[in-house]
C-alpha cells in the first residue's frame, strides 16, 4: 500500500491560468506561495524561506471555485497528490516538473479568510459534479 497526498496552506502568487486543452475541458493553474519564518538565535534576527507549489486542477468543480473567487493573494488551504511530468524542450533535452494535482474526489481546496475572516470549504463530490455556490459568499 502507498499513499500520494500533500496538504499545503499558503497564499497565490498571481492570478490562476485557466486554459482549454484539444478536447474542450478546462484546466486550472497556479502558483502558491509558502513560507516558513525562524530567529537566528545568535543574530537575533528573523528570517524567512519562501517555496513555490506549482498547483494544477483538474477538477470540474474545483475549477468552478477557482475561476469564480481565486485571485492574486487569496489564502488557500489544499489536498491533493504529487505529479512529476517528464517532457523533451525544443533542443530535445529531458525536462521535469513536479507539480500538485486536484483531480478525482480525494482532493480539498478551501478559501481561507475574507471579509470576515471566515473559510468557505469546497470539496469535490463523487460523481464529479459541478459544485454550486450561491453568489452571496461573505467575501
Amino acid at each position: 500500500m502507498s499513499v500520494n497526498k500533500v496538504i499545503l496552506l499558503g497564499n497565490i502568487g498571481q492570478e490562476p491560468t485557466i486554459r482549454t486543452t484539444q478536447d474542450g475541458k478546462k484546466i486550472a493553474s497556479f502558483s502558491l506561495a509558502t513560507s516558513e519564518k525562524w530567529k537566528n538565535k545568535q543574530t537575533g534576527e528573523m528570517n524567512e524561506k519562501v517555496e513555490w507549489h506549482r498547483v494544477v486542477v483538474f477538477s470540474d468543480g474545483l475549477l468552478g471555485i477557482v475561476e469564480r473567487f481565486v485571485s492574486k493573494g487569496s489564502k488557500l488551504y489544499i489536498e491533493g497528490q504529487l505529479e512529476t511530468k517528464k517532457w523533451n524542450d525544443k533542443d530535445g533535452i529531458e525536462k521535469y516538473t513536479t507539480q500538485i494535482v486536484l483531480k478525482g474526489y480525494s482532493c480539498k481546496l478551501e478559501i481561507i479568510g475574507g471579509g470576515n475572516n471566515q473559510s468557505e470549504n469546497v470539496e469535490p463530490q463523487v460523481g464529479s459534479e459541478p459544485i454550486d455556490i450561491s453568489d452571496d459568499i461573505p467575501f
